[in-house]
């Protein structure tokens, strides 16, 4: 094997499954529309091989969040709808016209620079346009929604709105009286302005039901096989595989420590191995003594601090582990919610935070 070939650590992206949980978002949720959610770089899967796979199956809308996003997509997927969350700045203008980007307008204020540069270039330009239905973040409030309602006609000049859309706050908990206020905020507001296609959820919210769906969903977190309601079953295949290969096992004795700050010691005769993957690659610190690897699907705690590039397993109690041999942590047998559990956050985290340094193996592409 040569250097080039050599890999301390790899992440595997099932393209097969984000395809089918594109596909499952579609069962749970038709007729409405399906868009795919690839910014930051597709939750670190890679956004254009991602885009590029769902296109194959026929998604024609996507969503990014910056407008460089946009223009690195736009040549991957010539013909479809790309929707920029972060709005219509001034500046951002003549790129968005350019790459033929919507932008998703967040206040009266883009309203109106977007409306200007129509005018400017004696046409008509897309738009959707976002309203805050209680997230309190992006989106007209409802003082600036008032006003959009009473003067969209002079507000809109220009403008084709080819979609309003909201946010939820609270879809995670399907509990939550606040999906419902929410709901019932979006219903008044799009029986205030002129009609158009509407979209309110994204993963979370397309577990909640139809009710939610409205003409198009968002769908992200569920697209990458993170668990949108950890309350309830995954309905979302597996599409990250993270592992570490083992670079060196050493017996320790009890009265012995390992790692920074000696807080691993065994109780017994141990067995370590220690892997290249630590919190630059993604790893959080937080797993020290909370987390916890799979060899051939046998479960092995993080024995000490995760380091910078590397951390260390109790491989005691797995056999067949030895130097050269792969540890799951991301995967079949330890779920990304799991390991963001012990990591303290959340797995929308724990995907985004994989560095680009980690080699990113890609199943199924088209």
């Amino acid at each position: 094997m040569s250097g080039s070939d050599f890999e301390a650590a790899r992440l595997t992206v099932r393209l097969g499954a984000v395809n089918a949980n594109f596909r499952a978002c579609r069962h749970m949720c038709g007729p409405a529309a399906v868009a795919g959610v690839v910014k930051a770089e597709a939750y670190g899967m890679g956004m254009i091989p991602v885009a590029r796979s769902l296109a194959a199956i026929g998604c024609d809308t996507f969503f990014v969040a910056r407008l460089e996003e946009g223009v690195k997509l736009r040549p991957e997927v010539p013909e479809a709808r790309i929707f920029v969350l972060d709005g219509a700045q001034p500046d951002a203008v003549p790129a968005l016209v350019g790459h033929r980007l919507t932008p998703v307008l967040n206040s009266l204020a883009e309203v109106a620079a977007w409306s200007a540069a129509a005018r400017t270039l004696r046409t008509d330009l897309d738009a959707a346009v976002h309203i805050d239905t209680g997230m309190n973040r992006l989106g007209l409030p409802g003082a600036e929604l008032a006003v959009l309602a009473a003067e969209s006609k002079t507000r809109l000049a220009g403008l084709r709105v080819v979609l309003w859309m909201s946010h939820l706050a609270c879809a995670e908990d399907p509990q939550a009286r606040m999906n419902r206020i929410q709901l019932d905020r979006f219903h008044t507001a799009l029986a205030m302005l002129p009609a158009a296609p509407a979209s309110f959820a994204s993963s979370a919210g397309i577990m909640l039901g139809k009710d939610y769906a409205f003409d198009m969903v968002r769908p992200g977190v569920g697209l990458y096989g993170g668990n949108p309601q950890p309350s309830r079953p995954n309905p979302f295949a597996t599409v990250a595989v993270l592992t570490g290969r083992i670079l060196q096992m050493r017996h320790i004795e009890p009265g012995e420590s390992a790692g920074y700050g000696a807080t691993f010691r065994p109780t017994r005769p141990s067995v370590l191995a220690t892997c290249g993957l630590g919190y630059t690659d993604g790893l959080m610190r937080a797993l020290a003594g909370r987390g916890f690897g799979a060899i051939d699907g046998k479960r092995v705690p993080v024995a000490g601090r995760v380091s910078m590039d590397l951390i260390t397993l109790d491989v005691t109690d797995a056999p067949s582990a030895k130097v050269g041999g792969d540890v799951e942590f991301i995967g079949d047998h330890i779920a990304l919610e799991e390991i963001a559990a012990a990591s303290g956050t959340a797995s929308y985290e724990i995907l985004t935070s994989l560095a680009r340094r980690v080699p990113r193996h890609y199943e199924g592409a088209p």
